[in-house]
C-alpha cells in the first residue's frame, strides 16, 4: 500500500502552549450564562435512568418506600450538580474568539476561533422544544466534534447569536440580521413515506414478520409460540430503525440556498436547523437503491469539513443534503453543490475485463473519470453510486492491492477526504494504470489547491446593502479553539 499526500498549503495550525499551564483569565462581566432551565435538561436523563433501572430492582424487592428516597436523593444531587455547572459557565465574544468558560473545580476556557468556523447549527430536542430552549452546535475545521455545543439557550437566544457568529465570520457588522433565503426543495410527506416503505431495512423487516406471523399461526404450543413471537423481534426494531432514520429524522424536510450556504430544516421530535457552506462540501454521492429505481428516486449525501469526527448517529443526521428527490432535483442541487462542474457530464472509462473475477455481477459499472474539477467514480448494480469528490478537497490518494488482485496485475486507489459517508475508491484498475491515476491526481489536487484560494462566507453575495466576507478554508484544518485549564 503506498499513499500520497496533496500539498496542503494554507493549513493553519494552532498549537497549544508548552510547560505549565497558564492561569485562566477571570470571566469578563458582560458574558452571559445559559438558560436557567439548562440543570433541568441535563438532568432528567440521568434521573429517568436511575428510575428505570432501579425500579426493576424495588419491583422484585417490594421495597418501593426506599426506592422513592432514593430517586428523591438523587434528583437532588443532581439538582445542585447541575446548578452549580451552570452558575459557573458563561460565554461571549473575547476579540476574534467565541469564549465559553466553564467548571467549578478545574476551570476551564474554550477559544471558538470565528475565522476557523465552518457551520453554526441550531438543534431542539423534544424536552427543549417543550420548554422552549434550543441547542446551538459550533462546527470547525478539523474539530473531531461539535465544538462546546451551547446547551442550552432561549429559541430567540440562539437565532440571534446564530446570526451575530456568523456576521463575526464573515467580517461584517455584528448587528446585520441573518442572511434571506430560497427554498430549493421540499420534500413531500408522501414521498418520504414512501422511500421509507421501500427502503431495504423496512422490507427486510416486513418479509421477517410475515415469515414469523405465517410460523405464529400453525404452531400449537404454547412454549413454542412465545418462541416465534420473541424470533419477530428483529423485523419489528428493523421497521422501527427504518421508520425513525428516513421519516422521523426527515419529517419535514426542507433544503434552501442563502449566502451563507445550504441550509437544512427537518425533524420530528428532535428538530434541526443546520447550514451547510457550499465551499466545505468535501465529496457529493448520488445513490439510488434498487426499489427506487421504479419511481426514479436518488439520495444525495455529502461529506462536510467540521462533521469529520462525529459519531455514526450524528453523521447520519448531518450528512444528508437530500433524503429523497427525483433524479433531475438532485442534479440541479448537484451542479449548485459543485460549481463550475458537471460530475454527471463527465466521461468515464470502465474497468479492464479482469476484474471480472473480483466483481462477476457489475464490473462494467465500475467506472472513473475526471474533468478540470471534479473527480468522478461510479458502482454498483442493485445499489448505484455516483461519487464527485473535487480535487482541492482531496486529503490524500493511495493504492491498495491485495494477494488476488496481484494475482490478476489490479490494483485500487482511494482518493481520501474528510472522513464521512462519501468516499472515492477507483476500484480494480491494471496497476500501471493505477499508478498514473495517483501521480495524476496528486498534480491536479495540487494546482487545484493553488486556485482555491480559501474565501470568505458569503464574500460573492450582496444583501441587506452590505458585502457579507468571512475566512474559513473547508479542507479539513486544525480545530480553531483552544483550551487553556487551570486546576
Amino acid at each position: 500500500m503506498s499513499g500520497v499526500r496533496p500539498d496542503a498549503a494554507g493549513d493553519d495550525e494552532t498549537s497549544e502552549p508548552s510547560g505549565k499551564a497558564s492561569r485562566v483569565d477571570p470571566t469578563p462581566e458582560h458574558f452571559k450564562r445559559l438558560h436557567p432551565l439548562t440543570p433541568l435538561l441535563r438532568g432528567w436523563a440521568f434521573l429517568a435512568a436511575a428510575i428505570a433501572f432501579g425500579g426493576q430492582d424495588a419491583l422484585r424487592s417490594g421495597e418501593m418506600g426506599r426506592f422513592g428516597i432514593t430517586v428523591v436523593g438523587i434528583a437532588i444531587l443532581g439538582m445542585v450538580t447541575g446548578l452549580l455547572s451552570w452558575w459557573f459557565t458563561r460565554y461571549g465574544f473575547d476579540g476574534d474568539a467565541l469564549r465559553i468558560d466553564s467548571g467549578m473545580l478545574n476551570r476551564r476556557s474554550r477559544r471558538v476561533r470565528l475565522d476557523r468556523l465552518q457551520a453554526v447549527d441550531i438543534n431542539r430536542p423534544l424536552a427543549g422544544r417543550l420548554l422552549g430552549v434550543s441547542e446551538l452546535r459550533l462546527e470547525v475545521a478539523g474539530g473531531g466534534k461539535a465544538e462546546a455545543p451551547l446547551q442550552y439557550l432561549a429559541v430567540d437566544d440562539a437565532v440571534r447569536l446564530r446570526a451575530e457568529l456568523l456576521a463575526r465570520a464573515a467580517g461584517i457588522d455584528a448587528d446585520t440580521p441573518e442572511a434571506p433565503e430560497r427554498v430549493v426543495h421540499q420534500v413531500p410527506l408522501d414521498r418520504l413515506v414512501w422511500s421509507t416503505v421501500l427502503s431495504g431495512v423496512f422490507v427486510m423487516g416486513l418479509v421477517i414478520l410475515v415469515g414469523m406471523g405465517v410460523a405464529f399461526a400453525f404452531v400449537p404450543n404454547r412454549t413454542a409460540t412465545m418462541g416465534v413471537a420473541w424470533s419477530m423481534l428483529p423485523g419489528i426494531i428493523a421497521i422501527g430503525a427504518a421508520l425513525w432514520n428516513q421519516l422521523g429524522r426527515n419529517f419535514g424536510f426542507v433544503l434552501a440556498e442563502s449566502p451563507d450556504g445550504y441550509r437544512i430544516r427537518k425533524g420530528l421530535l428532535d428538530t434541526q436547523h443546520q447550514t451547510v457552506p457550499p465551499g466545505r462540501v468535501q465529496g457529493v454521492a448520488l445513490r439510488q437503491p434498487l426499489l427506487w429505481r421504479v419511481k426514479g428516486w436518488v439520495r444525495l449525501d455529502v461529506d462536510v469539513a467540521g462533521y469529520s469526527g462525529e459519531s455514526t448517529d450524528d453523521s447520519q443526521r448531518t450528512s444528508t443534503l437530500l433524503p429523497v428527490a427525483t433524479f433531475d432535483e438532485a442534479a440541479e442541487v448537484l451542479r449548485q453543490v459543485l460549481p463550475g462542474s458537471d460530475p454527471l457530464a463527465v466521461p468515464l472509462s470502465t474497468a479492464p475485463r479482469p476484474a471480472r473475477w473480483l466483481r462477476p455481477f457489475g464490473w462494467k459499472r465500475l467506472a472513473y473519470g475526471f474533468d478540470d474539477h471534479v473527480v468522478v467514480v461510479r458502482e454498483g448494480v442493485l445499489y448505484r453510486n455516483l461519487t464527485a469528490v473535487p480535487h482541492a478537497k482531496a486529503q490524500s490518494v493511495r493504492i491498495n492491492q491485495g494477494p488476488v488482485q496481484r494475482r490478476l496485475g489490479l490494483a485500487t486507489v482511494h482518493v481520501d477526504t474528510t472522513p464521512g459517508p462519501v468516499d472515492a475508491v477507483i476500484r480494480h484498475r491494471y496497476a500501471a494504470e493505477a499508478r498514473q491515476i495517483v501521480d495524476g491526481q496528486t498534480e491536479r489536487s495540487r494546482v487545484a489547491r493553488k486556485v482555491d484560494v480559501p474565501e470568505q462566507w458569503m464574500a460573492r453575495y450582496r444583501f441587506a446593502g452590505s458585502d457579507r466576507d468571512g475566512d474559513a478554508d473547508g479542507d479539513g484544518n486544525p480545530t480553531a479553539s483552544s483550551e487553556r485549564d487551570q486546576e
